[in-house]
Formats: structure tokens, sequence, C-alpha cells
């Protein structure tokens, strides 16, 4: 299944996910502080608690999460440049890739931010949701392809 711009529709979904990536990691690179409300009721304590018994710990954070948004930010580039290529082309390799990446990134946060009832537990159920769509899509149109042509199947007949 292709859109207008021979673009699929799991490549257009994946990329999406990898626009929706960048904008997060911009989140944590540039706008996240160091500890949200909900980190505080987590560990039940308060703001002069913390900086009583680790001075610094909110400047290390800071870092942290700098960084943390920086990963997040490349992530989000290499997924969209996966979905314009490889993936569109349906590689059996772009689609591994896309499924272990995901499953180790967005899937493993949405699940850590459930399991401490986090607030942001919803919004990143939803982007792992974009995520699984596309791989869902994915699978679907390398079906709908193998039916029409068995050749496409065995990825060492397609390139």
């Amino acid at each position: 299944m292709r859109t207008g711009g021979g673009r699929t529709i799991s490549s257009v979904l994946l990329l999406l996910f990898g626009i929706i990536l960048v904008m997060v990691g911009a989140y944590f690179w540039f706008i996240r502080p160091p500890l949200l409300p909900e980190d505080l009721r987590y560990l039940a304590t308060s703001p002069a608690t913390i900086d009583a018994a680790v001075p610094n710990l909110e400047t290390w954070l800071g870092y942290v999460f700098h960084v943390l948004g920086g990963y997040i930010v490349a992530s989000g580039i290499l997924t969209i440049a996966l979905a314009g290529t490889s993936y569109r082309e349906h590689r059996a390799s772009a689609a591994v890739a896309a499924a272990v990446a995901g499953a180790a990134s967005i899937g493993l946060m949405s699940a850590v931010n459930f399991s401490i009832q986090s607030d942001f537990r919803w919004a990143l159920l939803a982007m792992a949701a974009l995520w699984a769509s596309s791989i869902l899509m994915y699978a679907i149109e390398a079906f709908r392809a193998s039916r029409a042509d068995p050749a496409a199947a065995i990825p060492s007949l397609r390139g």
C-alpha cells in the first residue's frame, strides 16, 4: 500500500514516530527540568531534602538529561532516515531494526513510566502505539506483497 508520494503507509507512520522522537529529545535537551513534580512524588521527598543530601544532584541531572535528549534526537533523525529509505523499500533488515530499536526505546520507556505511574505514561503509550502501528502495517504490507509476488518475500531476490 503506497501513498500518493510513493511512500508506504508503514513508512509514513515510522516517519511520524521519528519526528515525535526528535521533539521529545528536544524537550529533554532544552526544556525538561532536572526534577519533575512526579519525581519528587515518587521519591516521597522535597527539593530541599534532596539539595541538602546531594547538593549538586540537580546540576548533574541537568547534564544527564541534556545528553539523553541528544540521544533521543539522534534516534529520531535515524528513524526518519530509515523510514525514508530501506524501511520504505521493505527491506527486512530495516523492519528488524525498527522493531528491535522501538522495543528497546519507546517500548521500555513506556513500560517503566507505567510502572512508576508517571504523568507522561499515556503520552508515551501513544508514541509506542504509533511505532507499533508502523511495525504492524509493515507486516501487513509485506504479507500482501508476498501474495502478489512470491519472490518479493525473499530478501535476497529483492536486492
